[in-house]
């Protein structure tokens, strides 16, 4: 039932050309530069540290590393993260 859903809403949302993190809950990701990177739609935080954040998604994991890091937005699905960002790792689980 759950891959139903999933292939409807890929369905709807091709059909009716609206952006696939609508329907899909997908994260929207916006990085400037490797200074600051912005993250809409994360399930919350499972670990922070000045040199790595771990974010919950719908669908697996994302791990950001670098150095110097500073939460300057935390709302219930969005952050904006401030540092030096080495890496962005997605991780299906």
């Amino acid at each position: 039932m759950k891959r139903f859903k999933q292939r409807m809403k890929k369905w709807i949302t091709e059909g009716m050309d609206l952006p696939a993190d609508v329907l899909m809950d997908l994260p929207r990701i916006t990085m400037i530069g490797q200074l600051h990177i912005y993250i809409e739609n994360h399930r919350g935080v499972l670990q922070f540290s000045n040199e790595e954040l771990r974010l919950l998604l719908s669908q697996g994991q994302l791990l950001i590393k670098g150095e110097q890091f500073v939460i300057k937005t935390i709302l219930p699905e969005e952050l904006l993260l401030e540092g030096k960002i080495d890496q962005v790792i997605y991780i299906n689980e």
